[in-house]
């Protein structure tokens, strides 16, 4: 690890406190000049570092910025985010975590950014992704599971997405099928789940799934202003992006260890916000009424028409009825 990053990781360890120059040198193996350069650099990079007479450097408490050194302390997994990498943008985190995937990233490996320059949603609609305000993530994962069964992916995520929110800062959130967390009636994150198949053992090779939380946004803008909110917009109060990604890579492995028996699913129905309500649903340019009924087992919706039918949906684009 390059000094800075080492630097990094010893006041990071000590957020809010000051650490000495030579306690810091001793803990990483270098000179107390080499410290000095390493604190100018992280400066420059925008952290608040403070130096404080007789008592060393320390972080701002109010820094919040994702890194390798803030988020990996906060892990309780043994594979999500073991392998990490963190940037500054990207064009896509799902992009570039589906080409670590190509070339043999194990699973768990996790890529994070501050922001994208091409971010996406489902149905290849753009994603909303400022600069230093959110959580952009992608995760790869090599589930032993078939294709049938590669829904429940989104629809687990989802769920330990809206745990993670919950225990960071205490906001009850929804779940919007399949893939949209909720605070009220405004989405907080979209969730997007791309996969690999493997055509000879019929399951899937890879899946990546992509996660975008609005964290720190006080402001959007005017074409989504009245749908998308934020954790702090909802909670009044600042939370710290690197606890967030942790507390959702901790929540998320749990939740993946028993996707097969497919408990997560009862969570997932308690926080719907679908279920017994009449939506419209558009597929392919096509849009039915329903009345929604539950999630299966699968993770597909379970809807009525207005004639009496019922099945189970796969794919769409959600809305309530007016």
């Amino acid at each position: 690890m390059p000094l800075k990053e080492r630097v990094l990781a010893v006041l990071e360890e000590n957020k809010g406190k000051s650490v000495s120059g030579s306690e810091i040198a001793k803990s990483v193996g270098m000179t107390r000049s080499a410290v000095w350069k390493a604190v100018k650099a992280l400066r420059s990079e925008g952290y608040s570092i403070y130096a404080v007479t007789n008592r060393g450097y320390c972080l701002s408490e109010e820094n919040d910025f994702l890194s390798e050194q803030s988020i990996v302390p906060n892990l309780r997994t043994k594979a999500l985010g073991r392998k990490l990498d963190v940037f500054k943008t990207v064009d896509s985190t799902n992009n570039f975590a589906k080409s670590l995937a190509q070339l043999g990233a194990e699973h768990g490996t996790t890529v994070i950014s501050e922001t994208q320059t091409e971010g996406k949603g489902r149905m290849g609609r753009s994603f909303y992704a400022p600069m230093g305000v959110g959580i952009y993530m992608s995760i790869v994962l090599r589930p032993e599971l078939s294709v049938e069964h590669s829904l429940l992916i989104t629809s687990c995520a989802a769920v330990a997405v809206a745990e993670a929110i919950e225990k960071v800062s205490g906001l009850d959130c929804k779940i919007k099928w399949v893939n949209d967390i909720y605070s009220g009636n405004k989405k907080l994150c979209g969730i997007l789940t791309e996969a690999s198949v493997n055509v000879e053992q019929g399951g899937l090779e890879y899946a990546i799934v992509g996660i975008g939380v609005n964290v720190q946004n006080i402001t959007f803008p005017k074409n989504i202003s009245d749908i998308a909110t934020s954790v702090r917009l909802e909670t009044g109060e600042t939370v710290s992006r690197s606890v967030l990604a942790a507390e959702i890579l901790n929540c998320f492995e749990e939740r993946l260890e028993n996707i097969k028996d497919k408990s997560f699913l009862d969570e997932y129905r308690r926080r719907s916000n679908l279920i017994g309500k009449k939506i419209e649903v558009t597929n392919n340019d096509v849009t039915e009424k329903f009345e929604c009924l539950g999630v299966d087992e699968l993770g597909r919706l379970l809807v009525r028409s207005e004639d009496g039918t019922e099945k189970a949906i796969m794919s769409g684009t959600i809305r309530f009825a007016e």
